[in-house]
């Protein structure tokens, strides 16, 4: 049976990585457009984003401004805070 291609990198350290492309398409110079992008990708090198910027420069006409980018690890261990107290409804 194969094993998810997401599921090894997360294994492996990759994290999920939300990307926001701002850009200008030719005809439109003065109105920027939004892209959002997620994928499973490894900090600080981001391979898989690499990838793509990559495949946005030889194949789409819009020119980037600006990219965002947030990534966040998913497996790992969990936060476990213990609490003295006592709560009480009605």
């Amino acid at each position: 049976m194969p094993v998810d291609r997401d599921f090894q990198a997360r294994l492996q350290g990759g994290g999920l990585l939300t990307t926001e492309i701002l850009y200008h398409m030719p005809d439109h110079r003065s109105l920027l457009q939004s892209f959002v992008w997620q994928t499973i990708d490894t900090a600080p090198v981001f391979p898989r984003l690499n990838a793509f910027l990559e495949h946005w420069r030889r194949e789409v006409l819009a020119t980037i401004h600006s990219i965002r980018i947030a990534h966040s690890d998913w497996i790992g261990p969990a936060e476990l805070r213990t609490i003295d107290g006592r709560w009480v409804l009605n």
